[in-house]
């Protein structure tokens, strides 16, 4: 029948079949490569509930989505994905997303908006789904939470993939709001997940290739923005501001330590600075108290509070908030040598308070100590540490959030609040006079980096700091349970997790909401 077809074809017809056939293969082709992430609202024993843009996309295709739908029964649980072809001219490929049970809000036993995390895990497990299946361009609907699903996209697609034969990688699709309505929100959502991913690629590349050198330019070349400034300190200048506890943690290495200082213009020139300190030690060996070979590669991201603090003002800048902000990240290897300090050293802290140094692998404390010092020179509204710092954090409660400490019950509630929203949670750990006396009780140096007696590490590392915060309001966060590499999150790929970066981006939006 073909045959006799082509027979009664003119040769110059010939062509232009062929040319419509092969540009309508090609659109279908095209079509598979792009696809869309919808989602569904479902429970055990109901039945399915279609999102608002599943409904309106299921009227587009006269029903065939539904007509789907009847057909997956209780396999399609929440956070499952089903992929489904040939039901739209649009999208030749369309990921269908249980999201759970439709309605979710603020839970105060889990203290975080589960309507909020769903919306983040359905959306990150649609978007993996489609690049699985070799789609380059992938829509996302809002789920009902369009900064939400914007985060769960961005983070649930990166992966660190730097130094991987480039044929080998995971290739990453472009993701594209599919709604129109509360596209700002996606975008806050996209800034605020790119911040983590900075912050991730920082603190998984390798010690040689994110020396404090190296760390310093990369934060240099991507805080581009007018409101901001941005100064590289080096060994001199801190010998000259007398940070002995800083330096004395710098000796052990041949790389040269520095002192980024940054500073972020979105407030009034008489608006007091939030200051923001992370610990940014790009390895730690431990040094003379050398650690156990077992995971020390790992150690490559114990600059991850530097890595924090500077993605968040990255974000800070993007969102343009209304606040200034400053931020300090003393940079340094921790390695043993025979410059290296031993312990039982004893050495002099910016305030002029000495410390013995019993254990050089609680090297953290002691440049966070002259940061804290150096940052009452700003006056600042806030003064907030964080830090890869104990492992008796991790100990207390894992992966599950990040350890606080303050000396204010508002500003924790503040923090508090910003981790119900993000879903990267924190939890307040105590301040009392019990751990002060364990590290300052001794007779021959004011501060003790090791302290007395056992357990209780976290409390007595924070008591520690707290001889060195500048006055006013003050906050310590211990980020060393959630640094990674965690393979456990629904929406982050196994490798170093740049939490707490959104929590901490919510709560300075939220400061800088208030005067």
């Amino acid at each position: 029948m073909a045959n006799s077809v082509l027979v009664r074809l003119k040769p110059t017809n010939l062509w232009s079949v062929s040319q419509t056939a092969m540009r309508g293969f090609a659109a279908h082709v095209d079509s598979y490569q792009k696809g869309l992430v919808l989602g569904v609202y479902g429970e055990e024993g109901k039945d399915f509930q279609l999102t608002k843009a599943t409904e309106r996309f299921n009227e587009t295709c006269n029903g065939k989505l539904t007509n789907h739908l009847k057909n997956f029964g209780a396999s399609f649980k929440k956070g499952k994905v089903r992929i489904l072809y040939d039901i739209s001219d649009s999208f030749g490929t369309v990921a269908l997303v249980n999201v759970g049970k439709a309605g979710q809000s603020y839970d105060e036993a889990e203290e975080r908006d589960e309507g909020r995390e769903a919306v983040r895990v359905a959306s990150a497990a649609g978007c993996k789904s489609l690049q699985d299946v070799g789609v380059v361009e992938v829509h996302v609907e809002s789920f009902g939470d369009s900064e939400a699903a914007a985060e769960g996209a961005t983070l649930g697609l990166w992966q660190f993939q730097a130094y991987k034969n480039e044929k080998n990688r995971k290739v990453a699709p472009a993701v594209k709001f599919y709604e129109k309505e509360d596209s700002d929100q996606w975008e806050k959502g996209l800034i605020k997940a790119e911040a983590q991913n900075f912050a991730r690629m920082l603190m998984d590349t390798p010690g040689n290739l994110m020396t404090p050198t190296i760390f310093s330019q990369v934060v240099k070349e991507n805080l581009t923005s007018e409101k901001i400034k941005l100064s590289i300190h080096d060994q001199k200048w801190a010998e000259e501001k007398k940070m002995g506890a800083f330096l004395s943690v710098t000796r052990g290495s041949n790389e040269p330590p520095a002192f980024l200082e940054i500073s972020y213009s979105g407030g009034s020139s008489n608006d007091k600075p939030v200051v923001l300190v992370g610990k940014g030690v790009t390895f730690d060996s431990g040094g003379i108290s050398i650690k156990p070979s077992a995971s020390m590669d790992e150690m490559r991201a114990d600059m991850g509070g530097a890595a924090c603090v500077v993605s968040t003002v990255l974000a800070a800048s993007k969102l343009q908030l209304p606040i200034n902000l400053t931020v300090l990240t003393p940079l340094c290897e921790n390695m043993p040598s025979g410059h290296a300090t031993k312990p039982g050293d004893i050495v002099t802290a910016m305030n002029g308070k000495t410390i013995q140094v019993d254990n050089t692998d609680a090297e953290g404390r002691l440049i966070l100590a002259d940061a804290l010092c150096y940052a009452a020179s700003f006056q600042p509204r806030l003064t907030l540490d964080i830090a890869t710092l104990t492992g008796a954090m991790m100990v207390a409660i894992g992966g599950a959030a990040t350890g606080v400490f303050t000396n204010s019950s508002s500003v924790w509630e503040e923090l508090r609040a910003a981790g119900t929203v993000t879903g990267d949670r924190v939890w307040r750990f105590p301040l009392w006079k019990h751990y002060t006396s364990k590290m300052t009780e001794f007779p021959a140096v004011d501060v003790n980096n090791l302290g007395k007696g056992k357990g209780g590490g976290a409390c007595t590392a924070a008591a520690f700091l707290k001889e060195f915060k500048p006055d006013g309001d003050w906050v310590h966060m211990d980020m060393a349970g959630v640094m990674g590499p965690l393979d456990d999150s629904p929406y982050l790929e196994k490798g170093m997790s740049g939490r707490p970066t959104r929590t901490l981006i919510q709560f300075i939006t939220q400061l800088s909401q208030k005067k």
